[in-house]
């Protein structure tokens, strides 16, 4: 069998694990989003690991309701030659600082509800993002992969992965490693499946999150393709609607 057969392969296997054995915990993501739009909160995806987060975002067919996370801190201060790679005293855990501090001064609020990802789970970064969220009274949804962070100790300080950090976890079915085709002539395995599994698990629960919310007589705003006749038009009103009610 050849490589793409073999990819499609192990495709099919992911997909079939989020359906045998994830749906309880995207009904239970999604209850939580759709109890934070419907009492005013908001839904905040950071980045996706190796997926993509921007596909929840601005997209066809997509809740206008997600709105990315990020962060960004610079300090212009040259220094010379001879000072550069210096040591600098408490800077080991400065990343996770700078974290806490653009989650106490971001619009976030208690009731929000926060994305976070990480297919190893044992990375700082994710890990203490979803710790400051909670913290600051957010929910949190978790995506990772088990079958990968059960076998990984975590980085973080705290020793925790991002598993033992959030409320509801997501497994995206990833091996350990994330790669997954035997490609001939390579001693490890090739190819990632991470990505796939977790941009499918999240539009499960972006689209469980519209029934919900439809059933309650609480229709959620959302795009459609701005390139079909009336696209732009409608998702003007959508954008209308979203800016006044919050969903």
């Amino acid at each position: 069998m050849h490589t793409p057969h073999l990819y499609l392969n192990a495709v099919r296997e992911v997909l079939t694990h989020l359906e045998q054995t994830q749906l309880a915990n995207i009904q239970a993501a999604a209850d939580i989003v759709a109890q934070a739009l419907t009492h005013g909160g908001t839904v905040n995806c950071s980045e996706v690991g190796h997926g993509i987060h921007w596909d929840f975002i601005n997209r066809a067919g997509g809740l206008l309701a997600i709105q990315p996370f990020a962060h960004s801190f610079s300090v212009n201060n040259p220094v010379p030659e001879c000072r550069r790679g210096q040591p600098q005293p408490g800077a080991e855990n400065r990343d996770l600082e700078l974290i806490r501090f653009a989650v106490r001064n971001s619009p976030l609020r208690a009731g929000d509800v926060m994305v976070v990802s990480s297919v190893s789970g044992r990375n700082r970064g994710p890990v203490e993002l979803a710790l400051a969220c909670r913290d600051h009274g957010l929910k949190v949804i978790g995506l990772t992969a088990m079958a990968y962070t059960l076998k990984v100790s975590s980085l973080h300080p705290s020793g925790k992965r991002l598993f033992e950090a959030v409320d509801v976890v997501i497994d995206c079915g990833a091996p350990y490693g994330d790669a997954a085709v035997d490609v001939p002539g390579y001693e490890h395995k090739c190819i990632p499946v991470s990505g796939l599994g977790q941009l499918v698990s999240g539009w499960m629960i972006w689209g469980l999150v519209m029934e919900k919310m439809a059933a309650a007589g609480n229709a959620a705003s959302v795009y459609i393709s701005h390139n079909r006749e009336g696209g732009p038009a409608f998702n003007d009103r959508m954008k209308a609607q979203y800016q006044k009610r919050g969903y």
